[in-house]
């Protein structure tokens, strides 16, 4: 192991990568890891050297907070490799900008942009080789806060540990998705964590998606929770209709994240010249609209999965079955953003971020 100083973080470096051990072409998503991770811990008010160093599990005391009182946060983002083998970030400072805003609902410290974006930047340096050239591989990136603070008392923690981890990957989804529309369980509610990127708001939907993977779907779209009339986020993905030629999608709230994804497809959308409406969507309009034949399409959004077309939906025990579309505006939308993330077309928005 080799220890090197960079951007004042500290790197040690593995002996062996264990890259070669890895069947690229074969890849379970967010299962394995490059030989590094970065480290920084938040301690007596201030924040620490970071340091790179051989990806391998910490001990953490049983009392941690992260444990009991789930002061637990993240991101998700990709990195990607050109022709040339240089490497790109798409809008990092977006993800970087709503870590730090999932931090302050969490009562949590802010992570300062040198620590975050200097020590992603080098941490991809170092793990270069890990990701491959070509449309649909990437290296996705998940960055995360926890409270490691001792003690079982009901207050924030004092100490924390922030990480960033990467692994190599192709598609998230594949196959048909089905989704059951929600008619009782919620993912969030005003005034609550929605719109932050905590742990809990996953863990909270584990048991709703069980249940209804086991009737054969595998996602769930989100309603609100006050009436369950107001159509919002479809899994863990921001959702997207299409009713005869016009796209719409729900606006961000309190109870639904501000997806890097969805922003950048309303503006892609707007570039395109397709319509788009940002307005809350009822259940009883997307049941009329497939009834009469104007639904046309239904997507997720999210950073892993880029786009995801749903088949269909259920609603009060009825299926509606999606047609299918010669000029899908999903299929539109995920091969332009891609092909820029890529660098295979030119970016007129400013969105890609070399790291050098």
């Amino acid at each position: 192991m080799s220890t090197t100083q960079a951007n004042k973080i500290e790197i040690n470096k593995v002996a062996t990568s264990k890259i070669n051990q890895v069947d690229f072409d074969n890849l379970n998503f967010g299962s394995v890891f490059t030989d590094h991770l970065l480290e920084c811990d938040f301690k007596n008010g201030e924040w620490q050297t970071p340091v790179i160093k051989p990806y391998a599990p910490f001990l953490l005391d049983p009392s941690a907070r992260v444990f009991h009182y789930g002061q637990a946060i993240f991101e998700g983002m990709k990195a990607y490799k050109d022709e040339q083998d240089s490497i790109w970030l798409f809008r990092p400072d977006e993800n970087f900008n709503r870590f730090n805003s999932s931090a302050v609902r969490m009562a949590m410290p802010e992570v300062p942009e040198e620590v975050f974006m200097n020590g992603l930047n080098e941490l991809l340096k170092l793990d270069h080789e890990w990701i491959k050239k070509g449309l649909g591989n990437t290296l996705y990136i998940r960055p995360f806060l926890i409270a490691t603070g001792e003690g079982v008392i009901a207050n924030p923690s004092e100490d924390y540990k922030f990480m960033i981890i990467l692994s190599p990957a192709k598609a998230y989804y594949s196959g048909e998705v089905k989704v059951l529309i929600a008619e009782h369980y919620s993912r969030a509610a005003n005034g609550g964590i929605g719109a932050a990127k905590t742990a809990g708001n996953y863990a909270g939907q584990f048991y709703p998606t069980s249940l209804a993977n086991k009737q054969g779907f595998q996602q769930i779209i989100w309603t609100d929770d006050a009436t369950h009339t107001k159509l919002e986020e479809a899994g863990t993905m921001n959702v997207f209709f299409r009713i005869n030629d016009t796209l719409f999608t729900a606006p961000v709230s309190e109870r639904i994240l501000d997806g890097v994804t969805r922003k950048s497809l309303i503006d892609m959308a707007k570039k395109e010249g397709l319509d788009i409406e940002v307005r809350p969507v009822l259940v009883s309009e997307l049941v009329e609209a497939s009834k009469n034949g104007s639904l046309k399409e239904i997507f997720g959004a999210g950073t892993a999965a880029v786009i995801s077309p749903i088949a269909g939906f259920s609603y009060r025990d009825e299926y509606y079955e999606l047609p299918k579309v010669s000029d899908s505006f999903a299929m539109i939308l995920k091969e332009k953003l891609t092909n820029m993330q890529h660098k295979l077309i030119e970016d007129t928005y400013g969105w890609t971020v070399k790291v050098s």
